[in-house]
């Protein structure tokens, strides 16, 4: 059994996709550090790719992605000129020197675009890069996708399917603008096994509105059923005010706190007694998945994908909001699709906005990637100290305990790693090491 902690559980805390996090992003840092980081990666660095496809056919209400209807053809034509031609310009100012390993295209919805499309760009990135027989993965709405779009997946060697699932239950499915029939869940998964791609990933929800555990049981059922390799069961979050979207879903039925914890603590154990392997507090992966291999012998990381067992020291993104990553520095494209295209039209790099990394901030990044990633860390000295006491509370209560200077959250602590990782967090914690500046007297400095 979980502990339940109702006053922190309220505390919003990020998911931590990154370190800084977007949130931490300035104008300031831009795309003469995007260029300047890509004339500094050395020959035969591995990297990966992200391909970010910002159109759905149909737009779910609860969606926070950045994202819009596929319904205008030569804006979405526009748009992916422009995509090819941003592709074309890093890979020239790379000059072979990167050597891609994985390439993953999201959204939006990839399949908003023709198949045809997604082969033009695929072929793009394959031409232009230095690309090896890489895993590629690729996000679809089941509710678009055909027997036509699982033919060109296999033939371009696609190697992991993720669909939105959320959940089977119709009644939440009208709630929540994302109405799909079990039937196109099952015909999606058997088009894509047919063709022999078995690596296949289900995005649950619970915390949706009218919920219950009864509902989310159904679903589960039905998931185990269908045997996805990876399962990733999220817990709504209703934003409104920064989503607009979200306004059309009744709040007033909502799940309470304590609903919400129930629902992820019987998700929980319905997976685990089925065989998946946890992977981080809402992650599961099927014990043949090369993600259980990676949590098995340690080796999980984290990107703005979420778990994975992608180690590459480069991300690139490509497309309007995509995000670029490198060891002392984090990029995001323009988010708006126009002022994307007009950049990239210019024969400019699209980066607007991002974040330097120092030394201290890099560590910050990797002590919050091992407790969300292994739930336990290994603390330098020059962190032990103060991280005893920045967590005396949390220990307290047996929401971490210690083995010498390796910091651990317990199994059943798991629902709050991520508060005992944004203690670490520069912007949001209390934790500084020996020989830091205190975070007042910095923050007081950057202003």
């Amino acid at each position: 059994m979980w502990k339940y902690h109702p006053d922190l559980l309220a505390k919003p805390v990020p998911r931590y996709t990154s370190y800084p996090t977007a949130v931490e992003f300035a104008e300031a840092v831009g795309a003469n550090d995007y260029g300047l980081a890509l004339d500094r990666i050395e020959a035969a660095t591995p990297v990966s790719l992200y391909v970010h496809i910002p159109f759905c056919e149909q737009i779910c209400w609860y969606c926070g992605c950045n994202t819009g209807a596929a319904n205008r053809k030569q804006r979405l034509a526009d748009y992916l000129t422009a995509l090819r031609a941003e592709i074309a310009l890093v890979a020239r100012r790379l000059g072979g020197r990167a050597r891609v390993q994985h390439i993953a295209f999201g959204g939006g919805s990839p399949n908003a675009i023709a198949p045809v499309d997604f082969v033009r760009l695929l072929d793009r990135i394959m031409t232009v890069f230095d690309v090896s027989r890489p895993t590629i993965s690729v996000e679809i709405d089941p509710r678009g996708f055909s027997a036509e779009w699982a033919l060109v997946l296999a033939a371009s060697n696609v190697t992991r399917v993720s669909m939105g699932v959320q959940t089977f239950a119709p009644h939440i499915q009208q709630a929540i603008g994302r109405v799909q029939p079990l039937a196109e869940i099952e015909a999606a998964v058997a088009a894509l096994r047919l063709r022999g791609i078995d690596a296949i990933n289900f995005d649950l929800m619970y915390g949706l509105p009218g919920q219950t555990i009864e509902d989310l049981d159904a679903t589960l059922d039905e998931t185990i059923r269908l045997a996805p390799s990876r399962i990733a069961l999220f817990g709504y979050a209703h934003l409104p005010t920064m989503i607009p979207r979200q306004r059309r879903i009744d709040a007033t039925n909502l799940p309470d706190h304590a609903l919400r914890f129930r629902q992820a603590e019987h998700g929980f154990g319905r997976l685990t007694a089925a065989g998946y392997l946890p992977v981080g507090f809402d992650h599961f992966a099927r014990a043949d998945d090369s993600l259980a291999e990676a949590a098995r012998a340690g080796r999980v990381n984290r990107n703005f994908q979420g778990f994975t067992e992608d180690h590459a020291p480069v991300l690139l993104g490509f497309g309007a909001s995509a995000i670029s990553r490198f060891p002392g520095l984090i990029v995001q494209n323009e988010k708006r699709a126009g002022l994307y295209r007009d950049l990239v039209g210019e024969g400019r790099l699209a980066a607007a906005r991002g974040v330097t990394l120092d030394e201290e901030e890099q560590q910050r990044g990797a002590i919050i990637r091992d407790l969300l990633c292994r739930g336990q860390v290994d603390l330098g000295e020059s962190w032990l100290a103060a991280a005893r006491e920045g967590l005396s509370d949390f220990d307290a209560l047996g929401l971490v305990c210690w083995d010498g200077a390796r910091l651990i959250v317990p199994a059943d602590a798991l629902p709050y790693a991520r508060l005992v990782a944004a203690r670490f967090d520069r912007v949001r914690g209390n934790i500084v090491p020996a020989g830091g500046a205190p975070l007042r007297d910095r923050d007081a400095a950057a202003a």
